[in-house]
Formats: structure tokens, C-alpha cells, sequence
């Protein structure tokens, strides 16, 4: 903590490195070929799955909420569990066996006959924020369901070389015990069992969550929801592009922000820095240390800082991304006829389930746009064909593993 004359300044620390395949961020082709695709639509690329019952799912999962009029669903919240029961059973109508697990988890999975023993995991979390979009965690969950419901109704799914499981995370937001990432940790095996006892504002623990929803999870047992590293093939994730003014993926330069502006009246505050490597994040927190204590001698003050949080940079792995470029390349082109060039490779200031996952095994990402690049916000928005151009994205990774 740093103190200014009896004053204490949180000195908070925060990194992640995603280079991501920003699904539609290829070409304005999508938008202008909208009507086109609509006018004339093709059996093969089954609209019907992946964008309209695809969609329909998304705003029957964005009305289950905790509050009356805006969506918030925290860990293991009703409104979370009601969630995991409706996804639960999206995931048996695509033909996958499921579960929860100890952490409240959702799985569902399918287990090929002739499939290898390592598994490609596909997830994203269920939970929100407060006054949350409809569609950040929730597109990543659905898109994948949708893609395995199109390789079960062709009957391609039982011909999968690796079993592949999708997993619903029951929190990534950490907004109920401001801690992330409880449900990926566990299955990476990165969660420390002193989290069962982190307390919410009522004073309820992890654990005694877990218990009202009758699982028995203790520290001696968490160990077991850990996954082995030899058992996995990889892990990718489906996930939103975009910001309400999110600290991650907002420049400053296109804030709005008024703490900003009265940055010179505060002496507690916050800091969040997040770069492209960890070495880039070191020399700015040296250099920034430096200037605060420079400016606390010239103003005869004590200055203390406390490092609150790390997280080190991650990098999605090569062959993931090349797989998921290429994906997203056909997909774009099977909807659009048209060559859309190179998929872009980008860097993700925001955290995922793909970092505490990177624990565990390789990692990809693939991002969608949204609509004024918003997101973690009611305003955030996904347009139809961008959903369904995703769920097709997927469809056409998974189908290289036939």
C-alpha cells in the first residue's frame, strides 16, 4: 500500500496476452453480403442451427437473471444454476453426455469409439458482470454447442479422431468473491484450496455455496476436478470482441472517463497495467514507481505500493491459432464466396478462462465482433451472421479432426 499522509494508495497489477483470430474483423464482405445470404441461403451452412436457434438461444439464456431489469448472474447464483440446467440441456440435444462438476461446472462431451484419449476442450463461462451484454461467455458456449449439434445431425460427430468436451465455467468474472476464474483454475488445477474460504458480502464462503447446491467440495478432494496435462490435446475458447470500457481492450485515448479527469483531487487510486509481454510490464511499473516516489519526496510524504495481483503474459499456441485462422478463413468464405485475404493475429488486453487454462494444456482463442465495440455493457450486441459465421468457424476446426 503506499500512504500519503495517513492515506492508502492500492497498487493493483494486472497482464494478459492473448494474439487472437478476431473472427470478423477480416472484411466489410460479411455486412454488404448480409441480404445476399439471407435471399439465398444454403442447406450446407445450416442457418437454421447456427445462427437462428444459435441466436434464440442467446436471448432465452440473456433474460435468466438474479435482478429484475438488467442481467447479472454470479457464482452459483440461482440465476447460474438455472443457466447451467438450460445449457445442460442444449448440450444433451446436441448429443453430449453431461455433468457438474465440483465447482459447479458444466460438461458435456462426446466419446467417439475409435477417438484417441487426449480431449479438445471448447469453453467459456456462464456468470456476467453487473448489468451485463447477452452475449460475452454465453456466444462462446452456444456457438460450440451449435457446431457439435450440426456434426451430430449429419452423423460426422461419431467420427471424430479426439473426444471433445465443452465446458459451461461457472465463474471467470470473479464479481461474487472477487476472485477469478474459480471454475477453469480447478480443471487447470491452479486453484488454491484456501479459495474454498474466500467469503462473498454476505459472508457465505465458496464452500458453503457449494454445499446450499448440495456438492461436496472440500480442500482435501479439490484436487480431484484437476485434469492431467497428457489427457488433453488443447483448449479453445469462443469469446466477444469489444468494450463498455473495459481496462483491457479501451485505449485511453478513447475514454471517456471522469476519475480521469479528477485523477489530480485522488490520492487512493488503482493502478491497472496490462502489456504485450512481461518485460514490457516490468519497465513500466519501474519507471512508474520511480515518478510516484520522486513526486512523494518533493511533497515530504510517505509512499508505499502494494502489488495486489500478477498475471503473466500468455501466448495462444502456434498450431491452435494456424487452425483457427483457417477455420475462420473458410467459414467467411463459404458464407461470402469471396477471398477475404489473411485472418489478422491480435493481442487481447482482457483476461479469459484461456489463461488459467494455459496452466494445463495449449490454448487458442477466436473473437468476434461487436457491434461499436462494446461489450460488459446491455449495449453490447452481435449481429446474427456474426454468430452464425462463428458457429461455422467452429464446425469447420472441428472438422479437421474427422
Amino acid at each position: 500500500m503506499a500512504s500519503i499522509n495517513n492515506l492508502s494508495i492500492p497498487f493493483f497489477i494486472f497482464v494478459s496476452l492473448f494474439p487472437i483470430v478476431n473472427l470478423l474483423l477480416l472484411s466489410p464482405l460479411l455486412t454488404a453480403a448480409s441480404s445476399i445470404i439471407s435471399d439465398g441461403l444454403k442447406i450446407d451452412l445450416f442457418p437454421e442451427i447456427l445462427r437462428d436457434e444459435a441466436v434464440a438461444r442467446l436471448y432465452q439464456l440473456g433474460k435468466v437473471s438474479d435482478a429484475d431489469g438488467y442481467l447479472e448472474r454470479t457464482f452459483l447464483s440461482p440465476a447460474s444454476v438455472r443457466a447451467g440446467t438450460l445449457i445442460r440441456t442444449w448440450m444433451e440435444d446436441a448429443g453430449l453426455t453431461t455433468w457438474v462438476d465440483g465447482l459447479g461446472n458444466v460438461h458435456g462431451r462426446i466419446q467417439p469409439p475409435n477417438a484417441s484419449k487426449k480431449t479438445l476442450l471448447i469453453g467459456s463461462h456462464l456468470d456476467t458482470v453487473v448489468d451485463a451484454g447477452m452475449f460475452d461467455g454465453a456466444l462462446g458456449i452456444i456457438t460450440a454447442i451449435s457446431a457439435i449439434k450440426v456434426l451430430n445431425v449429419t452423423g460426422r460427430l461419431k467420427h471424430l479422431r479426439h473426444p471433445v468436451e465443452v465446458i459451461a465455467f461457472s465463474d471467470e468474472e470473479g464479481v461474487r468473491f472477487q476472485s477469478t476464474f474459480l471454475g477453469s483454475a480447478a480443471i487447470a488445477g491452479v486453484l488454491p484450496v484456501a479459495t474454498l474460504q474466500i467469503p462473498d458480502k454476505s459472508g457465505l464462503t465458496v464452500q458453503n455455496v457449494l454445499k446450499e447446491n448440495l456438492i461436496e467440495t472440500t480442500e482435501e478432494n479439490l484436487n480431484l476436478l484437476k485434469y492431467e496435462p497428457e489427457s488433453v490435446l488443447g483448449y479453445i475458447e469462443v469469446t466477444v470482441k469489444g468494450s463498455q470500457g473495459h481496462a483491457g481492450t479501451v485505449p485511453m485515448s478513447m475514454r471517456q472517463d471522469p476519475m480521469v479527469a479528477a485523477a489530480e483531487l485522488i490520492v487512493t487510486f488503482t493502478v491497472d497495467i496490462r502489456t504485450i509481454d512481461d518485460t514490457g510490464r516490468e519497465a513500466i511499473i519501474y519507471e512508474l514507481s520511480n515518478q510516484m516516489h520522486s513526486i512523494c519526496d518533493r511533497r515530504s510524504v510517505s509512499c508505499l505500493m502494494e502489488r495486489k495481483h500478477d498475471a503473466d503474459a500468455v501466448k495462444c499456441d502456434s498450431e491452435l491459432n494456424s487452425q483457427l485462422k483457417s477455420a475462420a478463413y473458410s467459414a467467411v468464405k463459404r458464407m461470402t464466396g469471396e477471398d477475404i485475404g489473411d485472418v489478422p493475429v491480435l493481442m487481447s488486453g482482457a483476461g479469459h478462462d484461456a489463461m488459467a487454462m494455459s496452466h494445463l494444456t495449449n490454448v487458442g482463442m477466436l473473437f468476434v465482433r461487436c457491434r461499436g465495440g462494446i461489450s460488459h455493457s446491455p449495449e453490447e450486441h452481435v449481429l446474427d451472421d456474426d454468430v452464425w459465421v462463428a458457429g461455422l468457424a467452429i464446425q469447420a476446426f472441428l472438422e479437421t479432426n474427422l
